[in-house]
């Protein structure tokens, strides 16, 4: 790559960089896409919001824009009833509940038992056979990892809970979703509640407390589709893979959980991609740069398996995840274990003078994953909030609050920018595959095998 000062600061860079500066088709598709009652994948709100992303893309100067349809198991929310009665004091109460996607249908009673983090010491202490457990959404403070959903529901499943109960760590009477599996209805139920709701079921668990659930929910096949087109040079045709020096794969999902508007997750991504797409159609690109909009990430990353299954995987330079990026303005880089692309990043950043948090440590709970278990080197682009606790945290997202009002038209437009010279950069830049063992091993020491095993996406299980 070229001196990353003067590559970032080209003629052809300043002048697209300039107009993206007063540019509004990120916000312009952010705002349609959040207009849809419903963007859950398979569902007519998810058709719609393809259709949306495709002509964004093409207005934008993507070339051979189309749709890639693929097959999945929709889930539909039905109705979701949580009772608790407390017997030694006559206490019955009723409390908001929503179902997670790929919960199964459930009606039953059982003891309620709070885990505290649902961390699998916590589950075998608590002795949780046949009992609804009360857990929450947060990552334990000393646990050195994220800790995701579907590891816990998958531990307390194995340790034989009857239902599993998800209550948010954020305050406001925001019951939390989140699917508990990948493209499977899970194990055992499980529904999201408040963090007002979880403090009332850890003090009645306490009790000897019984809980009544109550979950209707469907899982039938269905289908969805992926929006993919061509910037740069190569053959017209987005999908032949037959470039020499291979395609660099931007991806970004625009499907969002059914119970908000999904501005922040992932509308303010799918809207930088927007953005970055029209900047990048007016530079020279060195290779060629495959722009897709993928579904079903929600639901387990099955957009993304899709597009990395219909083509040839040793003609993928790079991939760039923008799942998080246009949220809030300090951008994370997370180049999961890759020390070429976090020279990459840094140099970028150093040379526009924008901070930006170089993270090493790699994780499968993206839309990178497909690509990166298979050692192409991954870019993912998020962003924190000021207010959040951690790098982790979801503060408004996976609920009702995670609305357009959150989102800012200027993060949108910085990180469009910055987003098209970090792809650009990666499209100059030889960049060598990672070891997939070598993965492997950086994850276990990290811990995470152990709960990729327990939501079933450890490679090669």
């Amino acid at each position: 790559m070229d001196d990353s000062r003067e590559f970032v600061r080209s003629d052809a860079a300043a002048a697209a960089l300039g107009r993206a500066w007063l540019a509004d088709d990120g916000w312009d598709l952010l705002t349609r896409l959040t207009e849809l009652d419903d963007r859950l994948g398979g569902h007519p709100g998810d058709r719609r919001a393809a259709e949306l992303v495709a002509d964004a893309f093409a207005d934008a100067g993507v070339r051979n824009v189309r749709e890639e349809p693929f097959e999945l198991n929709r889930w539909t929310r039905g109705r979701t009833e949580l009772a608790v009665t407390v017997p030694e004091r006559s206490v019955e109460r009723s409390f908001e509940a929503v179902a997670l996607p790929y919960s199964p249908a459930y009606e039953g009673d059982a003891p309620l038992v709070d885990v505290g983090y649902g961390t699998p010491a916590e589950l075998d202490a608590a002795d949780v056979a046949g009992a609804v457990a009360v857990t929450r959404t947060a990552t334990p403070p000393d646990f050195g990892r994220p800790y995701h959903r579907a590891e816990k529901v998958g531990h307390a499943a194995a340790a034989g809970a009857e239902a599993f109960v998800f209550t948010n760590h954020v305050p406001g009477q925001l019951p939390p979703t989140g699917s508990l599996r990948f493209d499977a209805e899970a194990a055992i139920p499980g529904v999201g509640v408040s963090a007002e709701t979880g403090d009332w079921l850890r003090e009645y668990a306490s009790e000897g407390a019984r809980a009544r659930l109550r979950v209707d929910a469907d899982t039938e096949p269905g289908t969805s589709r992926n929006v993919v087109g061509a910037l740069g040079p190569g053959p017209e045709d987005a999908g032949d893979g037959d470039t020499a020096d291979g395609d660099v794969v931007v991806v970004a999902h625009f499907d969002a959980h059914d119970v908000g508007e999904g501005a922040l997750d992932n509308g303010c991504g799918i809207a930088t991609v927007a953005g970055m797409a029209r900047i990048l159609a007016e530079m020279d690109l060195d290779r060629r740069v495959l722009v897709a909009g993928v579904s079903c990430e929600e639901l387990g990353l099955i957009g993304s398996e899709a597009l990395a299954a219909s083509r040839p995987l040793e003609d993928v330079h790079a991939v760039v995840n923008v799942d998080g990026a246009g949220r809030y303005r300090d951008l994370n880089a997370l180049v999961h274990g890759s020390e070429a692309v976090a020279d990459l990043a840094t140099g970028v950043a150093d040379a526009v003078g924008h901070p930006v948090s170089v993270q090493e440590r790699p994780h499968p709970y993206s839309d990178h994953w497909p690509f990166l278990r298979e050692g192409i080197p991954a870019l993912q682009l998020h962003s924190k909030s000021p207010d959040a606790e951690g790098t982790w945290d979801r503060g408004w997202t996976h609920t009702r609050a995670d609305t357009r009002d959150k989102a800012d038209r200027r993060n949108l437009r910085a990180h469009a920018m910055l987003a098209a010279l970090f792809v650009r950069a990666v499209a100059a830049t030889d960049l060598p595959r990672l070891d997939p063992d070598d993965l492997r091993r950086r994850l276990e020491e990290y811990g995470a095998d152990e709960g990729m095993r327990a939501a079933g996406i450890w490679p090669g299980e």
